[in-house]
């Protein structure tokens, strides 16, 4: 079977680094998918949805190509948390976030353009996070990371030191759960290492 590219249909910084990190070095096309056109109150249907829809946004642009679309949110005491829109949002959800704990949830989309095949999952991994003090929590949303990410934390960033721990995929919380993708891939027909450069 011949290996197709594999391509990003995320800005993610994190994700990029994540699959580089691995080996897979992927073609990075973001989506310009309008997030607010889907609203569903059930993460993983959510996540899962957006995945989809970033991913085929991306589809058309390519002939022969793996497309993996992603996409993230926090759910805490049954809201959905995705990036806070300001640093006011961000300061006031690490004060419902800090002692306590919340699932994140990645949804996982890859199309495969030659076997015109997609197959979408999410994972879930649950966050458990520090208690913080006001000023903890204040430089921490100064350092602008908060705002950049779903859930308002980075675990592969400054973020890292107000995790206690996790239950589960440590990669789905950067944004990418790896052991999935590599079971998602193995089900299109691929090994994981045939994407290694």
């Amino acid at each position: 079977m011949k290996i197709p590219p594999f391509v990003l249909a995320s800005a993610s910084p994190a994700r990029r680094r994540l699959l580089e990190t691995v080996g897979i070095e992927p073609i990075v096309r973001a989506s310009d998918f309008d997030e607010s056109q889907i609203q569903l109150s059930e993460p993983a249907e959510l996540v899962k949805t957006l995945a989809q829809c970033k991913a085929e946004t991306v589809a058309p642009q390519f002939e022969s190509a793996l497309i993996m679309g992603c996409d993230s949110v926090l759910s805490m005491n049954g809201e959905i948390h995705g990036k806070p829109a300001d640093t006011s949002e961000a300061i006031a959800r690490w004060q419902i976030m800090q002692g306590n704990f919340g699932d994140l949830y990645t949804g996982h989309a890859l199309i495969d353009l030659e076997q015109n095949r997609t197959i979408v999952k999410s994972q879930v991994t649950r966050v458990y996070f520090a208690q913080m003090s006001d000023r903890a929590i204040l430089a921490y949303v100064a350092t602008g990371e908060p705002l950049k990410c779903a859930g308002a934390f980075a675990i592969e960033g400054f973020g890292s030191f107000f995790v206690e721990k996790i239950e589960g995929c440590h990669s789905n919380v950067i944004g990418l759960s790896l052991p999935l993708l590599r079971h998602i891939l193995a089900e299109l027909g691929y090994d994981v290492t045939d994407f290694w450069q």
